[in-house]
């Protein structure tokens, strides 16, 4: 079976979108993400939102339209992300096209980010979300690079293996930060300069070997560190015992 194609994807696009037009629940509609300022390419998925009538439950709009989407596009519920006043619910569809779709009361219904563009209906405004703290960021990596080591030292490869991975994604997050690029979910990481992607290549683990765990993990905490400026209170405060530790 082949990806689909992008009149497939543009077809499922406008049957979606007349269904909120169709829906006397559903006020307002926007697209969001790559494609909705003309960006995105034949693998974007489609990534819609919905503002609800006041005095109607958005689970009640949301379980009807999981219900149509299954029986007209045979959509294939995986995961539902609540994030404040919206509720996210992601489909596979056939040909394995992706359509996140998305509710919110029409009283906070607006963009939270510059990725938006409005269909139809009102949008009011909002604050766009900031990237997460840099102390943050560095914290749970410190954390991350900790447990990786405690993980090798107890013989939990595999377990060691995701945290070195952890602690290599959060130092790449705290490097998009510095650099004002989108700091969650990966969204940057390509985007970030060739002098600053090359060392961290280093902290991909290859083998589930010990040595090559331990090694992996040493590149990933002095990357850590590296991209620490931005909370250097804490990272001051860290540095020497955990490139110790990541050494011993």
């Amino acid at each position: 079976m082949t990806h689909f194609t992008v009149e497939e994807r543009d077809r499922v696009r406008d049957h979606v979108l007349g269904m909120g037009r169709d829906d006397p629940r559903v006020v307002a509609a926007a697209e969001v993400g790559s494609r909705a300022l003309g960006g995105g390419d034949r693998w974007s998925d489609i990534d819609l939102t919905f503002g609800v009538a006041d005095g109607v439950h958005v689970d009640d709009v949301l379980e009807g339209w999981t219900l149509r989407l299954d029986q007209e596009l045979d959509a294939a519920h995986l995961f539902d992300l609540p994030a404040g006043p919206t509720i996210y619910r992601v489909f596979l569809l056939p040909r394995c096209l992706q359509l996140d779709v998305s509710f919110t009361p029409a009283a906070q219904f607006g963009p939270g980010g510059p990725k938006w563009r409005l269909v139809f209906g009102r949008e009011v405004e909002r604050e766009f979300p900031q990237p997460p703290a840099a102390r943050e960021l560095l914290g749970y990596g410190v954390h991350h690079v900790v447990f990786a080591k405690v993980c090798i030292e107890r013989g939990n490869y595999w377990s060691a293996e995701h945290w070195i991975g952890e602690a290599r994604d959060h130092a790449l997050s705290l490097a998009c930060r510095r650099r004002s690029l989108p700091a969650r979910y990966a969204r940057g990481f390509d985007d970030l300069p060739p002098e600053v992607l090359e060392p961290f290549e280093g902290a991909i683990v290859r083998s589930l070997e010990r040595d090559e765990l331990l090694r992996a993990l040493r590149v990933a905490a002095e990357g850590l560190m590296r991209e620490a400026d931005e909370a250097r209170d804490l990272a001051d405060r860290v540095e020497a015992q955990l490139l110790e530790l990541v050494s011993s």
